[in-house]
């Protein structure tokens, strides 16, 4: 009997393996690097309705409106926009953004207006650089659905992350406050990291939590449509929102908001309404939403009431009466922002989310150190990594200086800058090492941060206090990092 050939089997080449690690470990960088935006870009989030009062330091500051002047800001900004009108949305002044500001929305394009407190428009709004960083941060300036879900999928690491490293580490919280510094960069790395994690824990779970549950809300619902409702997803947003007005696209003379704002005071007599967003308001069909904050102190306290355009209620939605799902739905944004209890949450979630942020980049951080330890480094990620930590923050320096120079530019002018400046600074990782990496991305962010709080008072003086602060801290933080860049000591432990 002949003997049969043994089937050889499959050995991959060791430049093949090299090959495939090498695109491994590039995968989890950018997958590290996008995290590291999501918490940074996420920080500054926090201060988004502050930044948007620092892009218009001259904007007219009232505490309330009454129904007249509402409706003529309205009227006035509508006439302005001409016909065609599809959608109103109207901001009334509240605790974080004491402005009375009027949208229209025309073709698919936004034009948001000021008015004072008599109702005239004061022109435009200036938000070019809050609505940049949000929608970096809420979806990295991709196609909605899949930048969503790649943010959605940085929470769901992050709090995989967390979870794994309380159960990978059983004496976390008994050293709590046991800090190795000064020895072995990798051992001071890992213990500031594990402190930072257990000391915020909550704030971590929460941010986590609900930027997971935000970013995959498209996929949530998708996969609530399949199962309950043969695909329909519409019928899975009518469980949560409002329902739309009956179509009707006979022209009618602009809707009138007053009776309709004294109806929603006499429901919520201890509200206060927000927002206002009108649909077709030149039309038949046309209708109205109020929505009113009538529990200030809670995160989700936001009761809605609809109009027709006869001035007759066809839905309400009390904050008292919603069930566990809605409650959940309205704390999610205030949940994960901070923005549902003044500026004290604020601060610290701006100071917790600086200690994310620092999780985020020290994971890798310890990752390199550690095959560095082993014999195995890897200078090149150490010099790509470098350039991501410190290119963020002047890539997004320099699209600020972008935004406030050419406020009524498009969006595409502080992302192309953004964009630009990210690879410059990965092209410098060719040439340069870690540490002037960090160095040179540590200095010119300082440098630009001074110079943009310096161009920002010249060009918009104003009396807004929120808007002195924010260039307060801008220029603080700029001195901080000039500082990091001449004490030789601090730019090693930045590396």
């Amino acid at each position: 009997m002949t003997a049969q050939p043994r089937a050889r089997s499959f050995s991959p080449s060791p430049d093949f393996v090299r090959a495939v690690l090498k695109g491994h470990s590039g995968l989890g960088l950018a997958f590290a690097a996008a995290l590291y935006l999501v918490c940074l870009t996420g920080t500054l989030a926090v201060f988004a309705r502050e930044f948007q009062r620092w892009e218009n330091p001259t904007a007219p500051r009232m505490e309330s409106v009454s129904a007249e002047t509402l409706n003529r800001a309205y009227l006035a900004a509508l006439e302005k926009a001409g016909d065609g009108v599809e959608h109103v949305f109207i901001n009334l002044p509240n605790r974080d953004l004491p402005w009375l500001m009027v949208t229209t929305e025309k073709d698919g394009e936004r034009e948001s207006l000021l008015a004072d407190a008599d109702g005239e428009l004061t022109g435009g709004a200036d938000m070019l650089w809050s609505e940049f960083l949000t929608r970096l941060h809420i979806h990295l300036h991709l196609p909605r659905s899949w930048g969503g879900f790649i943010v959605g999928l940085s929470g769901v690491a992050l709090l995989s992350s967390l979870i794994s490293g309380i159960l990978a580490h059983p004496r976390i919280f008994r050293d709590a406050f046991h800090l190795r510094l000064g020895g072995s960069r990798r051992l001071q790395e890992a213990d500031l990291h594990n402190r930072i994690g257990v000391w915020a824990l909550p704030f971590h779970v929460i941010v986590s939590l609900t930027g997971a549950l935000l970013g995959l809300s498209i996929v949530i619902v998708g996969v609530l449509g399949l199962a309950l409702f043969k695909g329909d997803t519409d019928k899975v947003y009518s469980l949560f929102l409002p329902p739309h007005p009956v179509d009707d696209p006979r022209p009618a003379p602009p809707l009138d908001l007053r009776p309709m704002f004294a109806q929603a005071v006499a429901r919520a007599p201890d509200g206060r309404i927000e927002y206002v967003m009108l649909e077709h308001p030149t039309e038949m069909g046309g209708a109205a939403l109020f929505n009113v904050r009538t529990t200030p102190n809670r995160i989700a306290g936001v009761s809605a009431f609809a109009f027709d355009r006869e001035g007759s209620l066809y839905h309400s939605s009390k904050a008292e009466d919603s069930n566990l799902g809605e409650k959940i739905l309205g704390s999610l944004g205030p949940l994960h922002f901070g923005w549902f209890a003044g500026y004290t949450v604020k601060i610290a979630y701006g100071i917790l989310g600086l200690g994310l942020t620092y999780l985020a980049a020290g994971g890798v951080h310890i990752w390199l150190a550690r095959r560095r330890d082993k014999g195995r480094p890897a200078p090149n990620w150490e010099k790509v990594w470098a350039s991501v930590i410190w290119g963020q923050p002047l890539a997004l320096t320099a699209a600020a200086i972008a935004a406030i120079g050419w406020p009524t530019a498009e969006l595409v002018l502080p992302i192309a800058v953004w964009g630009v400046v990210s690879l410059l600074a990965l092209a410098a990782a060719w040439p340069l090492a870690p540490a002037a990496l960090s160095r040179l991305g540590r200095g010119l962010t300082g440098a630009l941060l001074l110079f943009l709080t310096t161009f920002h008072a010249i060009g918009r003086p104003g009396g807004d206090p929120v808007a002195t602060a924010i260039n307060l801290s801008l220029a603080a933080g700029g001195l901080l990092l000039l500082y990091t860049v001449a004490r030789p000591h601090l730019s090693r432990a930045l590396v």
